[in-house]
């Protein structure tokens, strides 16, 4: 017999823009109302059932025209790209719907972003809740959890204030190939993306929140959202957990059929497909002096925890599923996952490590987006291979050396590798700042690298020769000077403003201390060969440093390199040098 499941809901955003605070609401709200006995707290997930819904949103129901049919909202616990990526099945997100979080005042930001690409590489539908309306200038908040109701009971100006800041969320989203509008104002819910305002701190619009998703969740997913009660149990592995007493447990979102006690399961491990069987299923003991409760069965959409031997390796973001024909089922799996499985690629690339099959694939994606290829992606800790491993390919390219680290742990032994050898590890516990990051840091070395190529090259110089300080006319002449732009150093040849080299420094002395270089603004004392006072150059005369056709092209290349005075003079040089070269 068939029945329809609970849908799998997600929540999104940039960080501090009320995930948290959200997911919080939701569960308080529905608590609070105590209706039909709360929420039901579960593994990794939070259950909202259709009377807890019903408790707070009813007559909202019947005024949008919504007719709850499915038995209730799974909230995974977890907000974030985390669970989300780990919540997958061919390539897709077992999410059925996500709630991307949006601070109403503060607009799009980089993970934001983020967000809308992942949700456009899954194909996963979603609404926008535009949180923290209570903080939008001049709003009253009142005791409602009804946005139509708040509403309606702002002056109108500060309706038209809330409407500009949706508009500008409205702008943003088009920019990805998304129409959208605020929810009640939309008429296909196909072609448009819903924007509920919400704020999760006073509670205000939870109400329409809650039966927006519900409603667009039985009305688009339809099928989907229909189960076998007979049908074997199929789920996610949210997380790999050591529990004292029990050892290694999974953390699991059952989204198709049932998972019983003592049922074959096969699974994702760092060898390859792996088999176990059920020992025991726990849930959460709220209240109770155990911390877990064990449970015969579980119906999908729902979160447990899977005891059994043999669990060391699962790897987070795995499919898990109930055996019924194990040379099949265990190819099933393995073709969903050999673009995620990363085999080593013949190309030069970063070394990736993640925490989950899941962060792994939205990573490769991403970073093939952003142009940067991969050599070998894996899930788990980096250790010192990984940075071997990146070592071998810095001979070739020291900007792809790099070992990129994703909500992973270094060990010690990759940490010493790294300084020994020279091999930056670069790690995030948010996506798009891992990638910000290791931009970042490839701009930070090309510019070491221009820097110390430019230091081996005669840099612009400008000097004056000080009437009044010269200490030995030639064989080496000794003169004071004032450098009035650029740098001089030992060494540098001087021309003078016809182009013609003039000498060389041998030393630079500094209130009678030696010194390799002098910058503008500095007086001192210089020895030159070739120079000869009163013949080839005069006092109070202005000298420049020489420079090669050869130096000139570089710094024509690296001009950013140089301040704007050091730009004025190495332009009057290029045109002293014009006639040589």
């Amino acid at each position: 017999m068939k029945f329809k499941r609970s849908p799998i809901i997600c929540i999104l955003g940039h960080v501090d823009h009320g995930k948290t605070t959200l997911l919080d609401s939701v569960r308080g709200t529905t608590v609070a109302k105590k209706e039909a006995g709360g929420i039901t707290q579960m593994i990794g997930a939070s259950y909202v059932s259709k009377a807890d819904i019903d408790g707070i949103s009813k007559d909202l129901a019947q005024k949008m025209n919504v007719n709850l049919m499915v038995p209730g909202l799974l909230f995974i616990d977890t907000p974030g790209h985390e669970a989300f990526t780990n919540l997958r099945d061919r390539g897709g997100s077992l999410a059925d719907l996500v709630i991307l979080v949006v601070d109403v005042n503060n607009g799009f930001q980089p993970q934001t972003v983020e967000s809308i690409k992942i949700l456009k590489q899954y194909k996963t539908p979603f609404v926008i809740a535009a949180n923290k309306i209570d903080a939008v200038d001049g709003w009253r908040s009142i005791k409602t959890t009804s946005f139509m109701e708040a509403f309606s009971k702002q002056p109108e100006h500060i309706q038209t204030r809330l409407d500009e800041k949706l508009y500008d969320i409205m702008g943003k989203i088009s920019e990805y190939g998304f129409d959208s509008e605020r929810f009640d104002r939309i008429k296909d819910f196909t072609k448009q993306i819903a924007i509920i305002p919400i704020s999760a701190k006073t509670k205000e619009g939870l109400s329409e929140l809650l039966v927006l998703i519900g409603g667009l969740s039985q009305k688009f997913l339809g099928d989907e959202l229909e189960i076998e009660d007979t049908g074997r149990g199929k789920g996610s592995i949210i997380e790999v957990k050591e529990e004292k007493g029990l050892g290694t447990t999974l953390d699991v979102i059952i989204y198709d059929g049932i998972l019983r006690k003592n049922d074959e399961i096969i699974f994702m491990s760092t060898n390859g497909v792996a088999k176990t069987k059920v020992r025991g299923l726990l849930e959460p003991n709220l209240g109770g002096k155990e911390k877990f409760v064990f449970v015969d069965d579980v119906v999908a959409a729902a979160g447990v925890k899977i005891y059994a031997p043999d669990l060391e390796g699962a790897i987070p973001g795995s499919p898990i599923e109930v055996v019924e024909d194990f040379e099949r089922d265990s190819k099933t799996i393995e073709a969903q996952f050999k673009s995620v499985i990363f085999q080593k690629s013949g190309e030069l690339g970063v070394v990736l490590r993640a925490d989950s099959l899941g962060s792994v694939e939205a990573l490769l994606r991403l970073l093939k987006d952003a142009g940067i290829p991969v050599i070998d992606a894996a899930v788990g800790n980096i250790t010192k291979k990984d940075v071997l491993a990146a070592s071998a390919v810095a001979q070739s390219n020291q900007f792809l050396g790099v070992v990129l680290g994703f909500n992973v742990k270094i060990l010690d032994d990759a940490t010493m590798e790294s300084q020994n050898s020279n091999i930056q590890i670069i790690y995030s516990n948010i996506i798009y700042r891992l990638i910000d990051q290791y931009n970042e840091w490839v701009k930070e070395e090309k510019e070491k690298i221009k820097k110390h190529a430019l230091e081996k090259v005669v840099w612009p110089g400008k000097i004056k020769i000080l009437d009044g300080y010269i200490f030995r006319a030639c064989k080496p002449a000794i003169f004071g000077v004032e450098v009035l732009a650029g740098r001089v150093r030992k060494n540098y040849r001087l021309m003078n403003k016809s182009g013609e080299v003039v000498g060389e420094i041998r030393e630079i002395q500094k209130e009678k201390e030696k010194v390799e270089e002098a910058g503008v603004g500095d007086q001192l004392a210089i020895s030159c060969d070739g120079i000869n006072i009163g013949k080839n150059v005069a006092p109070g005369e202005i000298l420049y440093s020489y420079l090669t056709e050869d130096e000139i092209k570089k710094w024509d290349d690296q001009i950013s390199m140089l301040n704007e005075h050091e730009k004025t003079i190495f332009e009057e040089m290029k045109k002293m040098l014009r006639k040589y070269f």
